[in-house]
């Protein structure tokens, strides 16, 4: 094959590659939402549903939700009723069941602002073969969070799970190379709490996000110190690097950080809203490939367990593994109890 002819036959691949792409963005998809207990609920509806929605959120509209959500944490099901109207003037249709959701909808929004019923929500959005987006916290016990993961693995359902934090400018810039190797950073955010939730699941996972997002995965031990007002969470990843979380209830607080690079330092932030998050579950949504690795998030909530743990004991050091394994062994049961109900 001469020259020209070679590259005729790479312009054509290219060409059909571009065409393959759009023509995936222009497939619409029905998102079916599943709680109504969040204001993100309402925030990534208007997002997607928008008139002037951008050309990486088009052709993928929220078109039913079940408003269930939390039953018992009132912060969460007082919010039920005003949300469930603010969606219907969306032009979103309320069922009556999460399975009349999934009877309508190609993808699902697990947006239920309570971690404990999740792996129940999740199991029956698995069962019917739907990529599911499930908001934070991916639930209130790293066994469910486990469960969730291996229980979609098995088959072979794609499952994507992010704090927004994630998202802000920084902690981008950061993790794609900006500062280099990172060696270490300091994160930040309020961090109030739910007593029935491990106690940085329920608001600290904003910030513990922020910190995985710019350090990667490999933590293996982490150190608690926990007052009235604050908790601070020492993390040490594998070849010696130290990442670290603050997290605030009793004084004004924010989301943010510094990373330390091989290059130099880096702020985390700032936040920038919903919408970063919202082009990459459109994007997962029609890939089926996550964006964040399983094993990665699955490491986040077994950081905030071990730090639990670490309070529980003094301040000592706990391993990730440790708790992993205690939590693992518990799945299969899990699993059996929610399947026979």
């Amino acid at each position: 094959m001469n020259k020209c002819s070679k590259l005729f036959v790479a312009f054509v691949l290219v060409s059909i590659s571009v065409f393959q792409a759009e023509a995936e963005d222009t497939i619409s998809l029905k998102v079916g939402m599943i709680g109504l207990d969040t204001s993100h609920s309402i925030a990534f509806t208007k997002v997607l549903n928008a008139d002037d929605a951008s050309a990486a959120v088009s052709n993928c509209k929220v078109t039913i939700a079940y408003p269930h959500g939390s039953r018992d944490i009132e912060s969460s099901y007082s919010r039920i009723p005003g949300y469930t109207e603010q969606m219907k003037e969306m032009g979103v249709k309320i069922a009556a069941s999460i399975d009349e959701v999934l009877a309508e909808v190609d993808v699902v929004l697990l947006e239920t602002n309570d971690g404990k019923p999740h792996l129940e929500q999740a199991l029956a959005v698995i069962d019917a073969g739907k990529p599911l987006f499930i908001d934070k916290p991916v639930s209130a016990s790293l066994t469910d969070a486990i469960a969730i993961y291996q229980y979609a693995g098995k088959k072979g359902v794609p499952v994507f799970t992010s704090s927004s934090l994630r998202y802000s400018k920084g902690a981008v810039e950061i993790r794609n190379g900006s500062i280099g190797k990172v060696h270490g950073a300091e994160t930040y955010s309020p961090a109030h709490l739910e007593p029935s939730h491990p106690d940085l699941y329920w608001y600290g996972i904003h910030g513990v996000e922020a910190l995985f997002t710019v350090m990667g995965a490999g933590c293996e031990k982490v150190v608690r110190v926990s007052t009235e007002d604050t908790d601070f969470v020492t993390g040490t990843w594998k070849g010696g690097r130290i990442g670290a979380f603050r997290g605030i209830r009793g004084y004004k607080g924010g989301y943010g950080g510094t990373a330390y690079g091989e290059k130099g330092m880096a702020e985390v932030g700032p936040y920038q809203g919903y919408a970063p998050l919202v082009v990459d579950i459109v994007k997962f949504f029609r890939t089926g490939k996550s964006p964040v690795d399983a094993a990665e998030s699955l490491e986040i909530y077994a950081f905030m367990e071990a730090s639990d743990e670490s309070k529980r004991r003094g301040g000592v050091p706990v391993s990730l593994a440790e708790v992993m394994e205690k939590a693992s062994a518990n799945v299969d049961k899990r699993i059996k109890e929610l399947q026979s109900k």
